[in-house]
């Protein structure tokens, strides 16, 4: 394994799903507040930033973690000649935050077509998902 390269990769791993988490946590936190407003000013403000935090931090912060995350693997693979288990299950974890990042993408356009038809409590409640799936995540990775 090249440990210079396996370290940078493993670098820049980190601070990408920590730039993507911090968007799944914002973003539905925004959708709670724009799910309450009346004002179509103020609505407007939230579709501005909910679009700025999706696109120009989640989205790049995502495609950062999965190519430092396959580049990961593949040295991982080249020196071990296997794939632990653990890896497979944080995978299917990542796979369900992918599908979540989808459905937020989904929420946000709804907003833009001011065609939200869930409340602020709906929200709240979506917005425990990346919470949740970050504890597992980081459990797999660290204790193996």
């Amino acid at each position: 394994m090249n440990t210079v390269l396996f370290n940078w990769l493993l670098v820049f791993h980190i601070i990408g799903f920590v730039c993507w988490f911090a968007g799944l946590f914002y973003l539905p936190r925004l959708f709670v507040y724009h799910a309450q407003t009346l004002d179509q000013n103020t609505s407007n403000t939230f579709k501005i930033m909910e679009y700025k935090l999706n696109y120009y931090i989640t989205h790049p912060a995502m495609g950062l973690t999965i190519f430092t995350g396959i580049g990961l693997m593949h040295e991982y693979y080249l020196a071990y000649h296997i794939v632990p288990v653990w890896l497979m299950v944080k995978l299917v974890l990542v796979a369900i935050l992918f599908g979540f990042q989808v459905m937020c993408g989904r929420y946000l356009k709804a907003f833009r077509a001011d065609k939200n038809i869930h409340s602020h409590r709906f929200y709240r409640f979506f917005n425990e998902v990346p919470t949740v799936l970050l504890i597992a995540i980081v459990i797999l990775a660290v204790l193996r």
